[in-house]
């Protein structure tokens, strides 16, 4: 359906000037017989039906975006920049020249799709889910805390190191009270 969109995009005479963002809202689903393990979708992430969508784990929020923008964005650019959905909404207003309104969490990610200016960094990013009996997680660079069962009053964090540890399988709260603190 995006090649659709395309096609007529072109025929109009209006895709050299058009963005097109392509994302999902978080990670697969496992319901109606999915099996993610088999078809690899969440791969590198842990691909456990607990650790995709509606979990704060990487399965379940780590998702790609492609952007299309042929009158402003060079053919394979590759950003590694870190973005949330709410970052979509001050970057569709700095495309726009629209203001920003007060109070936003979001930081426009337009330095990034374009490769001028200076790009603004979250200092950290949070999700919370009420799924899974209440999670909250915590992104600060490559550090990445999680609760789980936060609705059974657990307030125990484990923590994971991104940059070796794609996966969270090694909780290293008790190596690191500094970061969990």
């Amino acid at each position: 359906q995006v090649g659709c969109i395309v096609e007529e995009l072109k025929k109009q005479g209006l895709y050299e000037n058009t963005i097109l963002f392509f994302t999902s809202d978080n990670g697969p689903v496992t319901t109606g017989g999915a099996d993610s393990r088999y078809f690899q979708n969440a791969k590198p992430f842990n691909q456990a039906p607990d650790r995709l969508k509606g979990s704060v784990y990487e399965g379940g929020i780590h998702v790609p975006m492609i952007i299309s923008w042929p009158s402003k964005v060079k053919k394979a650019s590759v950003s590694d920049h870190i973005c949330a959905a709410w970052d979509m909404f001050p970057t569709f207003c700095d495309i726009t020249g629209s203001c920003h309104p007060t109070g936003l969490d979001g930081i426009s990610v337009l330095p990034s799709i374009t490769g001028k200016g200076k790009q603004k960094e979250h200092e950290f990013l949070y999700w919370e889910y009420p799924e899974r009996r209440g999670q909250q997680a915590v992104r600060m660079d490559n550090w990445k805390g999680i609760r789980d069962s936060t609705r059974d009053g657990n307030i125990k964090i484990k923590l994971f190191n991104l940059e070796n540890d794609i996966i969270e399988k090694n909780d290293k709260a008790g190596e690191y009270p500094e970061i969990v603190k």
